[in-house]
């Protein structure tokens, strides 16, 4: 677990976009947030298991719920790092990893939330940041579950493991490269 926060508001973001290893090890290094945590979201089963959820018939996105700071660290800040770790252009599928399960997504928590997603979203679109349209869906999140215990923290604890040395280490170095100004302290 991470140090306390300076406040009393914690809130919470989910989102998907790819592998919830990466955006994880990601986040977790992020000023203001308390916590992420990988899971599953916005699907049918009400007990999903990572096997069942790789299989595609759960209707789950891998997300990683993040528990923040507003205080800290802003949702559209949030939603920044979000949109660079990650490719929003491509459906159901985040480099080799194929499927509904791999979708790019935003689930909201509240209608503030919903109405930022949307702006941050229209504003990409709007500069062609992506030089393809964004497919992230906007929904609000239904039937969390957290993923299974060896999932939490995945990266840190398995870093010579091949998808975590070679698809999470670049993504993480991009994003303490990109965002070095708004990294914990080591």
């Amino acid at each position: 677990m991470t140090t306390p926060s300076s406040s009393d508001t914690i809130e919470e973001a989910t989102l998907a976009g790819g592998c919830f290893w990466c955006l994880e090890a990601i986040f977790n290094q992020l000023q203001g947030v308390v916590e992420a945590e990988s899971g599953y979201s916005n699907g049918h089963q009400q007990a999903p298991t990572y096997e069942a959820v790789c299989g595609g018939d759960t209707g789950h996105a891998e997300v990683v719920r993040v528990r923040f700071d507003p205080q800290v660290v802003s949702f559209q800040t949030l939603l920044e790092v979000f949109f660079a770790s990650h490719d929003p252009t491509t459906l159901n599928r985040q480099g080799h990893d194929i499927g509904t399960q791999y979708r790019s997504g935003i689930y909201t928590h509240n209608a503030a939330q919903a109405d930022t997603a949307r702006q941050v979203i229209a504003e990409l679109a709007q500069h062609h940041v992506f030089g393809a349209p964004i497919v992230t869906e906007v929904a609000p999140v239904q039937n969390y579950h957290p993923a299974e215990a060896y999932h939490q923290r995945y990266a840190l604890h398995h870093p010579h493991q091949g998808y975590c040395a070679y698809v999470v280490a670049p993504k993480v170095a991009h994003f303490r490269e990109q965002f070095r100004d708004r990294l914990k302290p080591d």
